[in-house]
Parts: C-alpha cells; structure tokens; sequence
C-alpha cells in the first residue's frame, strides 16, 4: 500500500513538473510573438507549482515573469515594479545554486529598461511632469542600485511635484545610505566664448585643451549634498507640521557629522524657517567659524541675509566670498543687487511725495541716493570685470539695465554689444 502511495505520489510530481514546462513554454512563445497578456496567463497558471521546482527552473519562471510583466516597457507601473524583482530573483537563485544560465539575459534587459526608464524621466522632466520624472528615476535606482544619483533626482524632483510622502522616503532613504554626492568636477574655458564650460570626465576635459578649443583647466570636488537631504527631510517635516521632527532630524546628523558646516547651515536654515532670527545668525556665524576659507558658505550667508533686506551684512559676506573666490561670480552681481534693491526701495517714498517746494527738493535728494546706489552696484561689476576680462553675459546684461535705468544710453549701449549670442 505505501508502495503505491509513493508511485502515486511520484506520478503527481511528474504531473506538475510537466505542467509547469508545458506553461513555461507557452509564455516564452507568446513573448517571442509580443503576446504579453498570454504570456502573464501562462505565468500565472505556473506560479501556483513553481515552489516545488528545482532551481533551474525557477530561474527560468522568474526570466519570463519579467519579461511578461515589462512587455518591451508597455507594462503598467505595478507590472514593470513586479518585473523588477522578478529579474532580481533570477540573479539570487542562480547565484545561490551557482548555475548561472538566466542571468546573463537579466543584465541586458536591466541595461534595456535602464535607458527606457531614463528616458522617460528626463523627458516627463522637460515636460515639467515632476511625480511621473521621480518615478522614473526610482525605478532607474532599483535597477541600477550602484548609481545612488538617480535615487537623488527621485527625491528631488518629488519634491518639486509637491510628492511630499514619497520625497520624504527616499530621502530618508539617501540618508540612511550615507550618500553625500561629492564627485570631482572638470571644467575649463571656452576660447571662442569665454566662457567656463563643464565636461563628463578627466579625460574629454583635457581633449578638449589639447585640441586648442579651450583654455585654463580646472577640477574640484562638488560639494556634498548631505546637509541639503538632512534639510529638505527637516522642511518636509515642518511643511506637515512636524517641527520637532525636524529638529530632531537635523541635530542627529550634527551628532554625527559636528564639523560639516553645510549641516550647521541647514540647521539655520531651519531656524529661520520657524522665525527664530537670532538663531539663525548665530548658526551662521557659529557656520563660518568651522570653515572660514568657504567662499560658498559666505555666499550663502550673503543669499539669506539679502532676502532678510539687511543689505550691508549680505554685502559683507558676498565680499568676503569675492575675496576667497575672486572669479565668484554671482557674489560680484548679488553685490551689485543689493544697491539695485535698496535703490528701488526710494522710489516708494519718491511717489508719495507730495508738490510743495519742499517735496521736491526731497524728491531729487532721493533721486540722486537712488543713482549713487545704481552706480555703486555698476562700479561692483566693472571692477569683477578688471579681475575676469573673459566677462561674463550675466554681468553685461545687469550693467546694460544699470545704465538704461539711470538714462546713461550710451554705456548701457556698449555693454549690451558684449552680450554674446
């Protein structure tokens, strides 16, 4: 009687074995025809047996799974999601058993969805569709784990797809991986513009120097990006309404990392975000104290001050970022934009003057304080001029309208045939 149970049972086996290769070569057939709704039929009739199949064919199982759920990048978002560890179980269960047969086919699909999923992020980018760019660049990382820059353009541009939930993920994501983004940056100038141009490597940097095209090589690392996903986790805490949250988010990392002074200013940042001025201050001056020679960070300081209106602190960190970096050129015009600012904030008082004699003697006092200011800021740039005569569209651009708005046409005529096309 057990004898008979045994054959019986070896029958039953058999029976599902041939039933599993049965639909397993339906699916590869439907797939080579680009059948891929029968193929997920056939998929889904083998799945309930795969569990008792030897490796060798569960390789194959989870292959075609892939294959049938991605459908040549026609699959939904869940389907390509499911294809995604589909691939990966193929890769884990050749190389536990160490028959490697499946996984070789793995690697160009992922090569092929790769491209596909770049693609179609970059383009949704273009297209200002932020949700549908930060999926594709997710599902870019998952295939592609190494390259954690694509779990960063995810996150990022979450957040500006107002995706606050997902944002938050995968920067909690990034940060628990320790990303921090720093990568070396060539660069060198552009004879026939003048202007310094970024290349992909090292290696294209210097062709193009050898090729006499451009001039004045140059290469520094990037700065990390650890304090702004640490800050961007805080703000998304405070945007839902959890500021203690944030807090707590950006002082761990500050446990971790006390001397990154990119990480103390995310801190300010966040103090000044929940109104609390003076510590904001002292964040930034505690900021300065840690990496003094930061011409960055004293332009930072510059940026938040100016947008608090204090015009002479902002102008004491971009000079002082100007004296470290003498080519930074957005500390020389936002210098030059405080005394635009601050000249344009007369004109509210000019127009509330009234006729009499009185008022109009104020009115060309401020009249001649608001020039005095213009031509301040155009003096800021001429001078960046004397030290970076390879100028600068920017610059040219701010001096034409410095001109134009204090009626010198003439300069403001000179500085706009510098604009190069």
């Amino acid at each position: 009687m057990k004898k008979q149970i045994i054959i019986a049972l070896a029958l039953l086996v058999s029976t599902f074995s041939f039933s599993q290769k049965d639909e397993l070569k339906a699916a590869e057939k439907a797939i080579k025809n680009k059948n891929f709704a029968d193929a997920k039929a056939a998929i889904q009739s083998a799945e309930a047996l795969i569990g008792s199949a030897d490796d060798k064919t569960k390789a194959k199982f989870y292959f075609l799974k892939g294959e049938a759920l991605y459908a040549n990048g026609a699959g939904s978002n869940e389907d390509t999601d499911k294809a995604i560890k589909s691939f990966n179980m193929v890769k884990d269960i050749e190389a536990k058993s160490g028959k490697i047969k499946y996984s070789s086919n793995v690697e160009d699909m992922k090569k092929t969805m790769l491209g596909n999923f770049l693609t179609k992020a970059n383009t949704a980018l273009q297209e200002k569709r932020y949700i549908q760019s930060s999926d594709g660049f997710n599902k870019a990382y998952r295939m592609s784990p190494k390259d954690t820059l694509y779990l960063y353009y995810a996150a990022s541009t979450a957040v500006t797809g107002q995706d606050y939930d997902t944002s938050l993920k995968l920067y909690e994501e990034l940060r628990d991986l320790g990303y921090t983004g720093i990568e070396m940056e060539y660069s060198a100038t552009n004879k026939e513009t003048g202007e310094p141009e970024n290349f992909d490597n090292k290696s294209l940097r210097d062709f193009a120097v050898r090729g006499g095209t451009h001039i004045v090589p140059k290469e520094k690392k990037t700065e990390s990006r650890s304090g702004e996903i640490i800050k961007n986790i805080a703000l998304i805490y405070i945007s839902k309404g959890e500021d203690e949250k944030a807090i707590k988010a950006i002082k761990e990392a500050r446990s971790e990392n006390p001397d990154d002074a990119s990480l103390i200013i995310s801190e300010a940042n966040i103090e000044l975000k929940l109104g609390n001025n003076e510590k904001f201050k002292s964040l930034m001056e505690e900021a300065t104290l840690k990496d003094p020679n930061n011409a960055s960070l004293r332009y930072n300081i510059g940026v938040m001050t100016m947008k608090e209106g204090d015009y002479e602190e902002a102008r004491k960190a971009f000079k002082k970022a100007l004296e470290l970096d003498p080519s930074m050129k957005d500390a020389a015009l936002n210098i030059s934009t405080t005394y635009i600012e601050e000249g344009n904030k007369l004109v509210e008082e000019m127009n509330n003057l009234g006729t009499s004699n009185a008022d109009f003697q104020r009115y060309d006092e401020l009249k001649e304080q608001k020039v005095n200011l213009f031509r301040e800021g155009a003096n800021i740039l001429i001078k960046f001029l004397d030290g970076n005569p390879s100028g600068s569209n920017d610059i040219y651009q701010q001096l034409n309208n410095i001109y134009l708005a204090i009626g010198e046409v003439d300069k403001a005529k000179m500085y706009k045939s510098k604009i190069k096309e």
